[in-house]
């Protein structure tokens, strides 16, 4: 099956058609998210005309990939009502719209008849699928990647039925 398995690094610069990400977690308590979280709890608000000032390196990361022809898709799964880290990421998603990905938003009770993987992922071009695995405290507990053709096929199928029952980012008001 696999002779070498790539990185998130490599899998996101060789990706030529699509990157899609699942979040279904209510809150994520990543290391590189704690200053800004605190921040946003404080009241801070990113500037819509300020891009120089927002999240980098992942947003010249994502417009960079978008400009390449890369199709990136993301939808989160949420509980309404939402928690706090969801009204966070919330106001500050139009950066990633602005750079170029498509977000959705799922209200968890629309999510029951769906088959989900049991974690979150990015999933390249429909081949190699990036999970990403949390502890009960939203603590990154690490990253496996796969080209498993089950693993794909069942991350594709869930992607497609969250992305075609989710509401558009501009859309989704928060509850």
């Amino acid at each position: 099956m696999q002779s070498s398995v790539p990185t998130f690094d490599e899998l996101i610069s060789n990706c030529a058609r699509s990157a899609v990400h699942l979040e279904m977690r209510d809150s994520y308590a990543v290391d590189y998210e704690e200053g800004p979280f605190a921040k946003w709890r404080a009241g801070f608000r990113h500037d819509p005309a300020d891009r120089a000032s927002w999240w980098r390196p992942w947003l010249d990361l994502m417009s960079e990939t978008v400009a390449r022809g890369v199709v990136v898709r993301r939808a989160r799964i949420v509980s309404e009502p939402v928690s706090e880290y969801i009204r966070y990421e919330h106001s500050g998603t139009f950066t990633n719209v602005a750079a170029g990905e498509q977000v959705r938003w799922l209200p968890r009770r629309k999510a029951s008849a769906i088959a989900l993987p049991g974690n979150d992922f990015w999933l390249f071009d429909e081949q190699w699928v990036h999970w990403n695995h949390f502890a009960g405290d939203g603590s990154s507990t690490g990253e496996e990647i796969t080209d498993d053709p089950a693993a794909a096929k069942l991350c594709a199928e869930a992607f497609e039925a969250v992305w075609s029952r989710a509401v558009p980012h501009d859309q989704y008001e928060i509850h």
